[in-house]
């Protein structure tokens, strides 16, 4: 969630601050503010609503002077939107300036204790207390100060922090929220992301939790929370700006859904060779594998409904029980984790707070953690036992579309290695497998060539509907989860997806005349009970949208319009069936006039519990 800037360098610092916001919109805010130190004094801008709105007030920067500074686009958790909430915050006198992401869980108790020695606050944020209690204890040592003040601090936070004493250096700190640094010949930088900083260097460092960041002009020191030096490793960013762009698209998320064939390609691809699965990053012996009692996958959001499709396919194809869980609620029912248990973590960002807290609650327990993250150098990806990456590339709109696919495609490719090692699958079943799997991008394309104008004629027509239900059973459902969320998260419309044969248990109720209900119809072996489903929809008024295979006429002849998926093996047809349901989601919220890429009130990096 939000976005944090900072740069110290021999150019102005406001335009630079506001071009690397600019690349952190997708990430979602509010109110966006900057504070730049001209030598003397900070200068702090800040106002509520789209970072336009900063720019214009600043001139594009030139109304605040100073070659160092920071910049953040807040995401509301403690305080209504307003320009009294906006970040930067600072202190009485305006000495020191402060941008945070994450969430000071004991900010009330140390407010109440600093307005017991006098001190007042202007706004209802948690943040506030930050630079409030850096005021407290500040004697002149900025790093004693900082080093001081984190250790009253419980939750989570990535912070930049300027002094008006210090105007040559600025200062970062993280913990548990994703925070960057980056140097060039032209400064120094720090950032929530990378794409942030990308125009202007590609070479990075990842702040680890507790360390402390100095930035000058002319060096970079890292420190431990006891201030001790801590040497790091330089990393260089491999993918280009042009990934960060929109391409000549409209939006990033239909550039996202056409990218899909190539993601699902270079995820898959480098992992087939002859007729063999080869993980090389995954670090499980056979020995590991073949050991394995159960299997726990935690997400959230979208990750998660990739979680339910992996449990059928794992289960089928490995003959592993497999158990999923909503990140958020993993560790809090004290989960019974036992011997040859691997908890599988699935994240975009690698940065999710909820999947972080499962993966560490996993790990107190002794159980090996298997991470799928699309960020190299993420905190899942570093801390989880096991790493498997989905190659995605940079995936800026807030609704996921290619990562949920590249994760579809490294979890069809575990369930199939798993089963190899364990003897459930035989080179003639793996041989067909792959030869299914590998087609995928080339049958993604082929939807995304054959069905676009049909799709965006249909999502025109529903644009002002107020209900729309999403029915399946099995892997069909699981879809059907998903594309029910990518529907309510950027049209605003209430939607809800069931498994088909729970209908009559309540749902079916729900259904009048005109309601919009998509089947998904891929498994064969469901295939007449989801029939009679769209029948009990349809006879109750229902105008049904089914998504089947090819050459299914019978669904066709009972929907009012009939999406076809090319034929895969029955465990992939997600990675088919979902590509409709994107596009459809896609263009019934460029048909209300939305902003596809930000929807109100949602982050694409969500680091709060």
């Amino acid at each position: 969630m939000c976005g944090i800037v900072g740069y110290i360098g021999e150019y102005q610092a406001a335009p630079i601050l506001l071009d690397g916001l600019s690349k952190l919109e997708y990430r979602g805010y509010d109110s966006a503010g900057l504070a730049v130190c001209d030598g003397e004094n900070l200068h702090i801008t800040k106002c509520r609503g789209r970072l336009k709105a900063l720019s214009d007030l600043t001139k594009g920067g030139e109304t605040l002077n100073g070659t160092i500074g920071i910049g953040h686009t807040r995401w509301a958790t403690h305080g209504a939107p307003s320009d009294t909430n906006s970040h930067p915050h600072f202190n009485a006198n305006e000495t020191i300036a402060v941008v945070h992401n994450g969430i000071i869980e004991n900010y009330i108790k140390i407010k109440k204790r600093l307005e017991e020695k006098g001190y007042q606050f202007q706004s209802q944020t948690d943040t506030e207390v930050i630079v409030q209690l850096l005021d407290y204890y500040y004697k002149g040592d900025a790093l004693a100060t900082i080093a001081k003040v984190l250790t009253k601090l419980e939750g989570s936070y990535a912070l930049g922090i300027i002094f008006k004493d210090h105007p040559d250096e600025f200062y970062a700190v993280r913990k548990d929220s994703p925070l960057i640094v980056g140097i060039s010949e032209d400064g120094k930088f720090i950032a929530s992301d990378v794409p942030a900083v990308l125009k202007y260097t590609r070479e990075v460092y990842y702040i680890e939790n507790h360390e402390i960041v100095q930035l000058t002009r002319d060096n970079i020191n890292f420190y431990n929370s006891d201030l001790e030096p801590v040497e790091k490793e330089i990393n260089t960013i491999k993918w280009d700006i042009s990934a960060a762009e929109k391409g000549g698209y409209e939006h990033f998320m239909l550039k996202e859904i056409y990218e899909q064939p190539k993601a699902v390609r270079d995820t898959i691809h480098p992992r087939v060779k002859e007729n063999s699965i080869v993980i090389d990053e995954l670090n499980m012996s056979e020995e590991d594998i073949k050991g394995l009692k159960k299997i726990f996958i935690v997400a959230c959001g979208s990750a998660y409904h990739t979680g339910v499709t992996a449990k059928y396919v794992i289960e089928n194809l490995a003959r592993i029980p497999v158990e999923v869980d909503l990140a958020s609620e993993f560790r809090y029912r004290n989960p019974i984790l036992e011997e040859g248990t691997l908890a599988i973590i699935i994240s975009q960002s690698g940065e999710t707070a909820d999947s972080l807290a499962a993966l560490r609650e996993a790990k107190s327990q002794g159980i090996k953690v298997l991470g799928i993250v699309n960020v190299v150098g993420s905190s899942i990806a570093r801390e989880a036992d096991n790493v498997m990456y989905t190659w995605a590339g940079p995936e800026i709109a807030v609704a996921t579309t290619k990562a949920y696919s590249t994760q579809l495609a490294a979890l069809y490719l575990l369930a199939m290695h798993f089963g190899k090692v364990r003897s459930v699958l035989d080179d003639v079943k793996l041989g067909e497998l792959l030869e299914d799997i590998k087609k995928l991008p080339d049958q993604i394309q082929f939807i995304l060539d054959k069905n676009v104008e049909q799709i965006q004629y249909f999502a025109s027509k529903y644009v002002a509907a107020k209900d729309i239900f999403f029915i399946g059973r099995g892997i069909d459902y699981a879809t059907a989860l998903e594309g029910s969320l990518k529907l309510k998260e950027i049209s605003y419309i209430h939607s809800e997806a069931y498994p088909a044969g729970e209908l009559k248990h309540g749902t079916i109720s729900l259904i009048e005349e005109g309601t919009l209900v998509t089947a998904l119809l891929t498994q064969e072996d469901l295939y007449k009970k989801m029939i009679s489903n769209i029948v009990e929809v349809q006879s109750r008024g229902a105008y049904v949208l089914s998504v089947t295979n090819e050459g299914d006429e019978e669904a066709k002849n009972l929907s009012d319009l009939t999406i076809f998926i090319p034929r895969t093996n029955k465990h992939f047809t997600t990675s088919l069936a979902v590509i409709p349901l994107q596009l459809l989601s896609y263009y019934v919220s460029v048909g209300k006039g939305l902003d596809v890429d930000k929807p109100r009130n949602l982050a694409k990096s969500v680091t709060v519990e």
